[in-house]
């Protein structure tokens, strides 16, 4: 039997010798198809989610609440293309560059499939600069990493994001403070439980970085160490700083005395009361951002949210200001038992570290961007600055569908059911459905002649939908049918009530609205 702990990857390598041990020991043809049927099954698994009708009503109550949101605060959609040019990718991603899929089209020319919906964008606004210097705007759309997959905590090669960005020139922090507060808006009204939002600031932490030792060219490769800061312990990410990165021992204790450090204003306090901080200029410049950005969130009512973090990095490499990710119980590293921690001896096992001793990881991250549109853009229409967010759709959808798992989840949304007593009366339910459909009413009924009872009644249940009509040829006759709701267990009110035909649609309506 699998562990809890085995995974995919481990599981196809098993499957993959059981096909190979079948072919090679000369095993009957049914019994090595039916192995490399399991082997494919896996395989698929590490391409992106399939849906079922359940997961999928999950997944659209996530895309219709994030984009409600979105609207809310005045965004427009916009799409851009699955493709890029290798070379516009090319530099942009730090360490994570590994992770982009390449392809190559019929004319030799280099292509990659979009690895986030923030390039993309930039290159949008620096085609189209005139015409949209100030947008906020909104895309849900697939991207692609070559990732290792963990379908349980909404880690897939590919997989949906969510995203919002306003683009323009604003007074400091103000469009910063809104997309924040978007963020914990979407969060609380897909209701995902705790949440906690960490937040830094890309110059200050390359101002601290400065004052503990750090060569400018290695900023941004420490800043990726640290960012693993939330995977793996201080002692293993000093390790990475010092053995692949080269840098000085001082200056990693240096750094470990300021990325433990976390809180809320009184670290604020705490660090500009600190006078060999801010005299370093990208010190002063982020704490200055900081002190307005707290004032702001408290205004939106988010600052309880708020937990400022120096451990976060980002480790892309086109953020320039305020960095932020939210984290809720579901993010970080499981227990280790028994006092046992999970320890890795190679680079490719770090690599590979979200598969085994993390948990679902931030499930919405972003930041200020400000130069990542001048990189595209000619002189005209270059260097708009941006900010936004992007939430993790797959991660999200993890944890509402461990919830699910617990709960019924309703996988259409289906008001009524037309049942038929006795004869089948299939045009009289096909009438009553029109008049239902055509007054707004959402309606099904089953697709048979003379369907049984039973089994209508099966699927109200199975689809959980809230009411009945239920239709008999003595009751039509008369002129009158009857409505049963079927959330009521009890006689009386659970056994339905009788009313005239023509008051059909009035009645249910008055129902569906209580």
């Amino acid at each position: 039997m699998d562990t809890p702990q085995e995974t995919l990857k481990e599981k196809i390598k098993k499957q993959g010798d059981l096909v190979r041990s079948l072919k090679a020991a000369g095993a009957e043809k049914a019994e090595i198809d039916a192995a490399v049927g399991v082997l494919l099954g896996l395989k698929k698994q590490q391409t992106g989610s399939s849906g079922t009708s359940k997961k999928m009503a999950i997944r659209e109550k996530i895309f219709s609440t994030i984009t409600s949101v979105f609207k809310k605060h005045g965004a427009v959609t916009i799409d851009t293309p699955v493709f890029e040019l290798k070379e516009i990718l090319a530099g942009k991603y730090g360490e994570d560059s590994k992770l982009i899929y390449d392809l190559e089209d019929q004319g030799g020319e280099k292509c990659s499939l979009r690895y986030d919906l923030t390039v993309p964008f930039a290159r949008f606004l620096a085609m189209n600069g005139t015409q949209y210097p100030n947008i906020k705007r909104y895309q849900i759309a697939k991207v692609y990493r070559r990732d290792q997959p963990a379908m349980t905590k909404g880690r897939m090669r590919e997989f949906y994001q969510c995203d919002f960005d306003v683009a323009g020139v604003y007074d400091p922090m103000v469009a910063d403070a809104e997309v924040v507060r978007i963020m914990c808006e979407c969060l609380t009204a897909l209701d995902i439980g705790n949440f906690t939002i960490k937040i830094n600031h890309r110059k200050l932490l390359d101002g601290i970085f400065e004052i503990c030792g750090v060569p400018e060219a290695k900023i941004r490769p420490i800043s990726s160490a640290v960012d693993k800061l939330d995977k793996l312990p201080w002692e293993e990410v000093k390790k990475e700083m010092l053995d692949e990165k080269g840098l000085d021992p001082v200056a990693a204790d240096r750094i470990g005395e300021y990325v433990i450090l976390k809180g809320g204003k009184e670290l604020l306090t705490q660090l500009l009361d600190n006078k060999e901080l801010v005299s370093n200029k990208n010190v002063k410049a982020g704490l200055d951002d900081m002190i307005l950005l707290f004032q702001y969130l408290e205004i939106f009512n988010v600052l309880d949210k708020m937990s400022f973090d120096l451990s976060l990095a980002r480790g892309l490499d086109y953020y320039t200001g305020i960095i932020y990710e939210a984290v809720t119980e579901q993010s970080g590293q499981p227990k280790a038992e028994d006092g046992i921690q999970i320890k890795r001896k190679t680079k490719k096992d770090s690599d590979e570290l979200d598969e085994t001793t993390v948990g679902v990881g931030s499930i919405a991250a972003g930041g200020r961007y400000d130069n990542l549109v001048g990189m595209f853009a000619n002189t005209s229409s270059g260097g708009i600055p941006c900010v936004g967010v992007s939430i993790g759709v797959e991660r999200v959808f993890s944890i509402l569908l461990q919830r699910a798992q617990l709960t019924s989840v309703k996988a259409n949304e289906v008001e009524v059911y037309v049942i038929s007593v006795g004869d089948g009366l299939l045009e009289e339910r096909m009438g009553i459905c029109t008049e239902l459909w055509d007054a707004g009413i959402k309606a099904e009924f089953m697709y048979k002649r003379k369907p049984k009872l039973q089994a209508q009644f099966t699927v109200c249940d199975r689809d959980q939908i809230p009411y009945a009509v239920i239709v008999g040829k003595s009751e039509l006759d008369r002129g009158e049918i009857k409505i049963k709701d079927m959330r009521s267990k009890e006689q009386g009110e659970g056994g339905g009530i009788i009313v005239p035909r023509s008051q059909m649609v009035e009645e249910l309506r008055k129902r569906l609205r209580n």
